[in-house]
């Protein structure tokens, strides 16, 4: 194994055990154990502070369709900047720690996690701010040129994320439902949509299954992160506290996800932003792979 994808024995402690993979299968959600210190956390949050202030190590060479790239002439809504590992030397350099590629890995079942996205949110302090509720989603709904059932979410705070500033929310279980059959394009993003009909169709796919919606708010403590499955419906609510909420939204894939051809209901194929970003496969599709933005957090057996 590649030294730079080995964990210390203090590390290994840290990893989830059999029975909390078992818990991430079954309920679709995982808090962890302590992953990040203070120093570390602390270096984040200076390093996102110059990136709002303008600083980016490189440029994206073109600039995607769906691209969440918060400025200043936005305003005071919540924040969302995609690609923040790539644009960012000092923010990729901590959010690449190979420990969260490790604890990936174990709940996927997988020997390699490579990042999908990062995307930095800053939730600011005004609770009547309609972009601070997230409603509820999946993420598979826009990932769906991926091949992958498998890939998950590790959200991470900078400081401890409790209900009074919006932290994120999980429906309990979600991730096992089958969904109910619809014609319309559910690629479609959710800032695009109707929050009462995002709740429609949650309470309806809820009792297609026979199931009840069982929301389950993270209290994560400074230093820990949430990992959500792909298909785990989570939404969150307004920040009520007196200061912002800031945190990484870290999509992580498996080792065998590719990109596939997906199409709407009219017949037009889904773009995920990378597809005008990353290299290209020997077959001409878009490589979910490319180091440059798909590195790789963790490679072995654990």
């Amino acid at each position: 194994m590649s030294p730079e994808f080995r964990l210390t024995d203090a590390e290994r402690e840290l990893l989830p055990t059999p029975e909390e993979v078992a818990h991430y299968r079954e309920h679709g959600w995982y808090l962890s154990r302590r992953l990040f210190t203070d120093e570390e956390l602390d270096a984040l949050q200076a390093a996102t502070e110059l990136y709002y202030a303008g600083h980016r190590d490189r440029e994206l060479p073109v600039r995607p369709p769906r691209l969440a790239a918060w400025e200043p002439s936005h305003g005071p809504v919540q924040r969302h900047n995609d690609y923040v590992h790539h644009e960012s030397d000092a923010i990729g350099a901590i959010l690449r720690k190979p420990l969260v590629g490790a604890v990936a890995a174990l709940l996927a079942g997988a020997e390699e996690i490579r990042i999908f996205q990062a995307t930095l949110i800053y939730k600011p302090p005004v609770p009547g701010e309609p972009s601070n509720r997230v409603p509820w989603h999946f993420d598979k709904h826009y990932w769906q040129t991926c091949t992958s059932e498998e890939m998950l979410t590790a959200f991470i705070p900078f400081h401890d994320c409790r209900e009074e500033n919006g932290t994120i929310t999980m429906v309990d279980g979600s991730h096992r439902w089958r969904e109910l059959p619809s014609g319309e394009d559910s690629t479609r993003h959710f800032a695009d949509r109707d929050n009462g009909e995002l709740d429609a169709i949650l309470a309806a796919n809820a009792a297609h299954n026979g199931q009840s919606v069982h929301k389950v708010p993270m209290l994560i403590p400074r230093g820990h992160l949430s990992f959500h499955h792909c298909r785990t419906y989570h939404g969150s609510g307004p920040n009520l506290a007196e200061f912002p909420r800031r945190a990484v939204s870290l999509h992580l894939q498996d080792g065998a996800n590719e990109y596939r051809r997906h199409d709407r209901p009219g017949g037009s194929p889904v773009v995920y932003n990378h597809d005008v970003l990353v290299r290209r496969t020997a077959d001409d599709r878009p490589d979910y792979a490319d180091p440059a933005y798909c590195p790789t957090l963790w490679r072995g057996a654990l």
